[in-house]
Parts: structure tokens; sequence; C-alpha cells
């Protein structure tokens, strides 16, 4: 496997955008929370990755038109056993907040957790949907 030479223009750059900083998620612990969110004519839609949490671990507060979602990662009881060779998964902090649209209903909002992802679902205000007028 043959790597490309690095030129005084690629160490400028690097520098410059501080790349190994910038470009290296794995090591940044600034990572964003791993989310989705998508919306149709039914409303808004959140899926949010909650590996390894109950719905009691996680908080859902809706006030006025904030939508705000968190998880506080407890200490931990108890020690890696010795037979561990690699801990990757960890339930890690997170705490999200949106402003939601008033086009939203956020009063009906459903949520659901099942497989590890956090669904979220907002349906469209009866005010916002699409309405026909009829000329007099």
């Amino acid at each position: 496997m043959s790597t490309l030479p690095i030129t005084p223009f690629d160490i400028l750059s690097r520098n410059f955008f501080k790349a190994d900083e910038a470009f290296a998620p794995a090591l940044n612990s600034k990572q964003p929370h791993p989310l989705n969110i998508f919306h149709d004519d039914q409303g808004l839609y959140f899926e949010i990755a909650c590996t390894g949490l109950t719905k009691k671990d996680i908080k859902i507060d809706i006030e006025r038109n904030e939508l705000k979602i968190h998880y506080l990662k407890k200490e931990p009881e108890e020690q890696l056993s010795e037979g561990y060779i690699y801990h990757g998964l960890s339930k890690k902090s997170f705490s999200l907040g949106y402003k939601i649209s008033p086009k939203f209903n956020v009063d009906l909002t459903n949520a659901k957790l099942e497989h590890g992802l956090l669904n979220l679902f907002i349906p469209t205000s009866e005010n916002a949907k699409k309405k026909t007028v009829t000329i007099n």
C-alpha cells in the first residue's frame, strides 16, 4: 500500500485548520449525539440513539415550543471485570434542545423507545395544515 507524499501545502493547511482537532471525531469528545430529524405532511420525527438506556433514564421536557431531551450518566457502580478485552460501548450523558415551529403541535408529542432508538413524533398542527378557500 503506497501513500501519497506530504507537500508543504498539506502541512500548512493541516496547521491552518487544526486537522488534528477538527477532523478526528473519534478522539473529539465534542462529537454530536447521533440522531436523525425529518418531517413530512404528518409531522416532525426525531430518531435518537439511546443504546443501553431505559425509558426511566431519559427525560423529555416540553415548554412552550422548546423540546429538551436529557440523559445524565450515573457514576459507575462497578468496575469492569478483568475479562474485558475492549470496552467500546459507553453511555454518555447528552442534552439536546430544539425550538419547534408553531407549525407543529408539541402538546401531542408521542415518544417511544425501541431497540435502543428513541422515536419522537410531533404532529402537524391543524392550524398549519393546507386549506382550500372558496371565493365568494
